[in-house]
């Protein structure tokens, strides 16, 4: 059974965390830089974004694991060093601004790095001031704040669960608003557990996860050249070590996994840059997974769906439009669609043309904080659910001006 505990990233055993001010954009007043600690060196993983074009961390990180071995994490904020000036060498000096920190090796470090692309990374300010971070079991909150750039609140869950006879943890922190559209996990997310699990069963469950949860959110569609979701597993919490992806003890983890990852990109959706609602798109009955996600995104992706969101308007048509164009073969005549919140529930199209509604409904429908699109396909078994949110002026604000 899993059961939510506090703690965010400290939640797991061995696992310590902190976040200081270095001064990365001098106008901030905030702290900007993030550390995340294990005991012992242990098996990681991570997943990385398929955009061409790679920030520089991400190589520094993907070098670091390919041993399937790290100890700890720091992340700044403010600059993406991505496409920057001294990129390589700059990421390079603050993985070993973390070693000299933690005592830990340079190459058991990974690095991450969020904010505009294009401008050189001053490492010199994380060089000078990350000494005065200080390392905590409850430094989780203050880490999550860190990571933030446009982000309005913080992204954090953990979580207790059995495997076999031991109780294990997993916690985790996030970071993402704008610039969500992954193809492989969020911009920034960092999973901690004290179960112990070998390193290609890590990889290959955090994959798994990673697809059916982080790669079904969609806040403006564009895919950041920092997307990076790594995870660490101590083994502090004493279980055999699973060391094959199948099995009880497997199963039992990946729930876990599967479980914050789709919280976390829930927490991502729901704060998507200037959004005012969650929304929720489930397809079901349609033919199969592949084609139930390919629809379900295409719908939340569409920025005339975002825009009848914002505005509570029962604009089904938009959402067989967005559905038309994925891609995918169905038949439009045997599609249902419904739009239901805690207002209430409401068919507004049947076997792919209009029913009569009532419109003031609907809009009480639509006007809630969080809102779900139900498109029944009635063409097979499969179903799966995407998130998105509304889109507003507040993002054009947002992305307008967002390097001064």
């Amino acid at each position: 059974m899993i059961q939510i505990i506090e703690g965010g990233v400290c939640a797991a055993r061995g696992f310590q965390a902190g976040a200081v001010r270095c001064g990365i954009k001098a106008s901030s007043a905030k702290n900007d830089t993030a550390v995340i600690l294990s005991e012992k060196a242990c098996p990681a993983a991570a997943v990385y974004t398929r955009n061409r074009v790679k920030a520089s961390p991400l190589q520094v990180t993907r070098e670091h694991l390919e041993n399937g071995t790290a100890q700890a994490v720091i992340i700044n904020s403010g600059n993406a060093n991505a496409c920057a000036p001294d990129g390589m060498e700059n990421a390079v000096r603050e993985a070993a601004a973390c070693a000299k920190l933690t005592g830990v090796k340079e190459d058991d470090v990974i690095v991450c790095s969020t904010g505009v692309i294009g401008q050189r990374l001053p490492v010199e300010v994380i060089e000078e001031n990350l000494p005065a971070l200080a390392l905590s079991p409850t430094g989780s909150q203050a880490a999550a704040e860190a990571i933030m750039t446009t982000d309005t609140v913080p992204k954090t869950i953990a979580v207790e669960f059995p495997v076999g006879g031991t109780v294990c943890r997993l916690g985790g922190i996030c970071k993402g608003s704008g610039m969500i559209h992954p193809n492989m996990g969020t911009m920034l997310c960092v999973l901690t557990t004290d179960c112990a699990v070998s390193a290609p069963v890590l990889q290959a469950a955090l994959r798994a996860k990673t697809a059916v949860s982080f790669n079904r959110v969609s806040v403006d569609g564009d895919t950041s050249t920092n997307d990076t979701c790594c995870i660490l597993a101590n083994g502090l919490a004493g279980n055999q070590e699973i060391s094959a992806a199948e099995g009880e003890e497997y199963e039992a983890f990946s729930a876990a996994l599967e479980f914050v990852c789709t919280e976390l990109a829930k927490k991502i959706a729901a704060d998507g840059e200037g959004a005012g609602r969650l929304v929720t798109c489930t397809v079901s009955g349609a033919a199969g997974e592949k084609e139930a996600e390919t629809l379900a995104k295409s719908v939340c992706a569409s920025s005339l769906v975002k825009a009848a969101m914002f505005g509570a308007d029962a604009n089904w048509g938009r959402i067989l439009c967005a559905m038309g164009y994925s891609g995918i073969d169905f038949d439009p005549e045997t599609v249902d669609v419904k739009f239901a919140s805690p207002a209430g529930t409401i068919l507004v199209c049947q076997e792919g043309k209009a029913v009569d509604f009532d419109e003031e409904q609907a809009k009480e429908i639509l006007s809630q904080p969080e809102v779900t699109i139900l498109i029944d396909m009635k063409e097979g078994e499969s179903s799966v659910t995407a998130w998105g949110c509304d889109l507003t002026y507040e993002y054009v604000r947002i992305n307008g001006d967002y390097r001064t």
